[in-house]
């Protein structure tokens, strides 16, 4: 699956009942290992996993031995076992198993770019994505993640977050100016979201990406709940909002329907 995953990060917390340390640092090199170019030497993984070369040794040992990582005595690189890890998030969704076909319906209905997304604090991951032949995304799909408050999949996610819980992550994203129309503003986004939650969808042209633009709707679970988000994505320039709108809406809440009765209740 492909990441975007920045470097290992400080693991701040202190050993406690309630969080093992060697738990956390053993998955901040299983995630240092994933990065390009997919495979590393002792000292550029105990970097990019931000412990000591000690620490990395002792993990990257207890790894090959369990076989989710290989070594040729200079790199080490992940074993097609550790993708286990991701396919059990994966199967523990309970859309996702059901959903590939309601997804690729869309797409070949509309003939546009589809994609499933989660939310994970300030970012979107994608769980399934289906791209058309009209824009190229190699470098994206599953398991790849981009900043929610600039896509209409995160702005669909962010909109059905709880008050307390949304004030927190708007606090905690970074705005930048990834293109002259990104939205950088925290009380922009917050008024935003607020009309995204109102009618029910969400169009983002070109805060991300010029040249793309994309509508969104929520996908729920059985009782409510807003559980992922589902997109359509096409070139911008070629609708407006209320072209998009109108071509691309109800196909949208159908499917999202389709994936929500297909669920366990």
């Amino acid at each position: 699956m492909a990441s975007t995953e920045p470097p290992g990060k400080p693991v701040a917390a202190k050993e406690s009942d309630g969080f093992v340390r060697a738990i956390a640092r053993g998955f901040g090199v299983v995630e240092a290992l994933g990065r390009p170019p997919g495979r590393h030497t002792l000292s550029e993984t105990a970097r990019l996993a931000n412990v000591t070369r000690a620490t990395a040794r002792r993990i990257l040992a207890t790894l090959v031995a369990m076989r989710y990582c290989a070594s040729d005595g200079r790199y080490f690189q992940l074993r097609p076992r550790a993708l286990g890890l991701g396919l059990s998030y994966l199967s523990s969704l309970p859309f996702w198993a059901n959903s590939h076909r309601t997804v690729e319906s869309l797409r070949d209905e509309t003939s546009e770019s589809c994609a499933l997304a989660v939310l994970d604090e300030t970012e979107i991951v994608y769980v399934q994505r289906l791209p058309s032949r009209r824009i190229l995304t190699a470098n994206l799909g599953v398991g790849s993640r981009l900043p929610a408050h600039v896509v209409s999949l995160g702005r669909v996610l962010l909109a059905a977050t709880p008050a307390p819980d949304l004030d927190r992550l708007v606090g905690q994203i970074e705005f930048k100016k990834l293109t002259p129309r990104t939205t950088v503003d925290s009380q922009v986004l917050l008024k935003e979201l607020t009309k995204v939650a109102e009618q029910g969808y969400a169009w983002v042209d070109g805060e991300l990406d010029l040249a793309i633009c994309g509508m969104a709707v929520p996908v729920r679970k059985p009782s409510g709940e807003v559980i992922a988000a589902l997109s359509i994505n096409t070139i911008s320039g070629t609708l407006t909002e209320t072209g998009a709108k109108r071509r691309f809406l109800r196909p949208l809440q159908q499917a999202a329907r389709d994936i929500q009765m297909q669920m366990p209740q």
